[in-house]
């Protein structure tokens, strides 16, 4: 992996986020806090770019777990104002309303009502939405388009899963979020790693090596010591979900 001055990096993030703020002359920002590690580290930034007053948490469950206790041990831990949210009776009735909806359908719903209510109290207070989306899940379309995708500014977007767990660290980012397995808390027992297929650590040594570096797949597999299906695996994420990534097309006249 690339070697990041992580205290420059944090500099550059708090800048990031200040100057963005300022330009867009809003009150300040809101973060949905998940109770992983994500929204955690841009909690966190955020409140050291603008203080505690200007940034706002939205804790939205569907299942209540242990997720609720740490995102509320997030909020507490840095002083911001934040709401709990239920969004289950959100979604059930959509379910009931759409005639019901499979396991990862309903997921992305709870993705998409998500940012819905981020947008709904951003508007309300002139605020930004600050996503939490990183690198790792960016390349790989390990997102919902419209829902935990989309955002006003991702502080996170350039960099990967590995290199957040090393900046929560620095910025004091509670042990137990820092060491929980990620999950986007779409079904009980979801975990992101299993759901990808792939470890984060193995993953963003491949995806560095294939899109910063520009190495073929053969050298890579070499390099990491493992079967090239691997890497074709991690490839074929990339490739599958390049829709995710960009506005919508249309053809040109």
């Amino acid at each position: 992996m690339r070697v990041l001055n992580y205290d420059d990096a944090i500099k550059s993030l708090v800048a990031f986020i200040k100057e963005k703020v300022s330009d867009a002359g809003v009150n300040g920002v809101v973060i949905g806090v998940s109770g992983g590690i994500d929204s955690a580290t841009v909690a966190y930034l955020a409140v050291k770019a603008l203080g505690k007053e200007r940034v706002m948490g939205l804790i939205m469950p569907y299942y209540e777990n242990r997720d609720v206790e740490d995102a509320k041990l997030v909020c507490e831990s840095l002083g911001i104002e934040y709401k709990l949210i239920n969004i289950k009776p959100i979604v059930d009735e959509f379910e009931r309303v759409a005639g019901g909806l499979d396991t990862r359908s309903r997921g992305n719903v709870m993705s998409r009502t998500r940012m819905v209510l981020m947008y709904a109290h951003a508007n309300a207070r002139n605020y930004l939405v600050l996503g939490t989306s990183n690198k790792s899940e960016f390349l790989t379309g390990y997102f919902t388009k419209w829902g935990d995708g989309a955002s006003d500014y991702a502080p996170l977007i350039n960099l990967y899963k590995t290199e957040v767990w090393e900046i929560a660290k620095l910025l004091g980012v509670p042990e137990r979020i820092i060491q929980k397995k990620p999950s986007a808390g779409l079904w009980e027992g979801q975990t992101d790693e299993d759901e990808l297929g792939i470890s984060y650590r193995l993953l963003d040594e491949i995806l560095w090596r294939m899109v910063d570096l520009g190495m073929e797949k053969d050298e890579i597999a070499e390099e990491l010591g493992v079967p090239i299906e691997r890497v074709e695996y991690v490839e074929n994420l990339v490739k599958r979900s390049e829709h995710k990534r960009r506005l919508p097309l249309g053809p040109e006249f």
